[in-house]
């Protein structure tokens, strides 16, 4: 009887701990792309809807659905940690990776890379007021060339 009542214990401080790991982070949620306030360049990547959600213990999941640069479906899938460290991409380029790392407590920064060079960085700004959030990000092709973009998202 006693191990149950651990067993039961063990799990309930595992869902308070990923409820309060959640909490902490304003990014978690769906996000849907507000056209209107967002500025992209020819060519660009649009995430209409992003959704970041716990991945068990302090790993994050971040899901993004839209389109990429021909406007044909994109979909990607990254779980990780905000520790800086690269994790695969999956749905991306082979060879991709994002590493996500805090800037501060509303911003986190965030690095994209194929193959061990970096192909993006972005910073992520979540309003005070939680309801918005503002991505800022600049891509590097191959050929050297960069486009810089602004994605602003509403919390569902």
């Amino acid at each position: 009887m006693k191990l149950k009542n651990v067993a039961t214990l063990v799990a309930l401080l595992f869902v308070l701990g990923v409820v309060a790991y959640a909490a902490d982070n304003p990014n978690m949620g769906t996000w849907k792309l507000n056209d209107a306030k967002s500025k992209f360049p020819a060519g660009a990547t649009k995430n209409d809807t992003v959704v970041y959600s716990p991945a068990g213990g302090d790993h994050v999941k971040v899901t993004t659905d839209g389109t990429d640069g021909e406007g044909k479906p994109a979909h990607t899938e990254w779980t990780g940690k905000f520790d800086g460290k690269d994790y695969p991409l999956i749905g991306g380029v082979e060879g991709a990776t994002r590493a996500y790392k805090k800037g501060n407590d509303n911003t986190p920064l965030l690095t994209e890379k194929q193959n061990g060079k970096i192909t993006a960085t972005a910073s992520i700004v979540v309003a005070p007021d939680g309801k918005t959030r503002t991505l800022k990000a600049t891509r590097h092709s191959p050929d050297g060339k960069s486009m810089t973009y602004t994605a602003v998202y509403d919390k569902q």
